[in-house]
């Protein structure tokens, strides 16, 4: 495992982090996560409303034991996780609510990085800069980011947190694969300038991107595209033409030697401003495959022989920013 700094900040965190919303049972989250820790990943990212607050539980029993400064717990905060109107949004009661609950659920004394879910149109950008530097000041939070805000929004936290004088964001948290490159437009340039890492989530983009879904035949029966989540796939996203040339990709990884997962998530953080991909797994063994893409590196040729396979397909439109503003599951 390799690791990297969060854009210009002194964090490192492993190039592959493990996301610890809850697959099927609590129990293979836990040896999901103990298996993370054995193949050399240190960042476990998680959130309040993954699994209504029980995926925080799991990471926090599944952590415990391990020396604290070995690790770094991403959380966030945003989503609803109660039935009342402060239960939700970035106003100073609920993030200091939430940390405050995250905290306890985690069973640490601190957040290495907080992220801000969603942007929250509601609550004045001053008030929940406010409250996240008074968290930092606290020492209950090391780091602050944000997820699947906008260009236009990064840049006025920015601003606001230098006139102010605010703990500054050091991270942001898109969906960014191979089928998704909507931040490459206006969000990497402006983070590359003001020194943010991206965390890029769905970097499988939701498990296409490792073949399991072959053209011209129905999911599979245990696929996240069968059931109730397979509302979140994206339009088009198991259409026979983006499916098709997925599979034209496995003979470019064969000829790298690595598996399509491999290739992937190699060509994610072959982007300089990613500084980690999060990975999800419903079972241990998943994790030992998506690690050895680490420290892979690709060539000019094999990047532009993808480009050229998946080109007619890609998202690039920044007007589709954020990309799922109300998908907390897995981002």
């Amino acid at each position: 495992m390799r690791y990297r700094a969060v854009g210009r900040s002194g964090l490192q965190v492993s190039e592959i982090s493990c996301g610890t919303w809850i697959g099927r049972t609590e129990g293979s989250a836990e040896a999901v996560a103990r298996a993370a820790l054995e193949l050399g990943i240190t960042t476990f990212d998680t959130a309040d409303a993954y699994a209504a607050t029980r995926a925080e539980v799991v990471l926090g029993r599944a952590l415990r034991g391990v020396r604290r400064e070995s690790v770094e717990i991403c959380t966030k905060v945003f989503a609803p996780v109660g039935p009342g109107p402060n239960d939700r949004g970035l106003s100073r009661k609920h993030i200091m609510e939430g940390a405050r609950a995250s905290l306890r659920r985690l069973r640490t004394d601190y957040i290495d990085l907080y992220h801000a879910h969603r942007f929250d149109p509601r609550t004045p950008l001053e008030e929940t800069l406010i409250a996240f530097d008074d968290l930092v000041r606290q020492g209950k939070v090391l780091y602050l980011g944000v997820s699947e805000w906008t260009a236009a929004q990064i840049a006025e936290a920015l601003r606001i947190a230098a006139d102010l004088g605010l703990s500054r964001i050091i991270a942001n948290q898109p969906q960014y694969n191979l089928l998704w490159r909507v931040i490459e437009a206006e969000i990497v340039p402006l983070c590359q300038r003001e020194g943010i890492g991206q965390l890029a989530w769905s970097p499988l983009a939701q498990g296409i991107l490792t073949g399991k879904y072959p053209p011209g035949a129905p999911p599979p029966e245990d696929s996240r595209a069968v059931g109730p989540a397979a509302g979140k796939f994206s339009s088009g996203a198991l259409s026979d033409d983006v499916l098709t040339r997925v599979a034209r990709l496995a003979p470019v990884a064969d000829e790298v030697g690595c598996t399509l997962s491999q290739l992937a998530l190699a060509w994610v953080l072959h982007n300089p401003n990613v500084s980690s991909a999060i990975v999800g797994a419903t079972r241990p063994e998943q994790l030992a495959e998506t690690v050895a893409a680490s420290g892979r590196t690709l060539s000019a040729d094999v990047l532009a022989r993808i480009d050229e396979i998946l080109d007619p397909v890609v998202e690039r439109d920044p007007a589709r920013t954020p990309s799922q503003p109300t998908d907390y599951r897995a981002g």
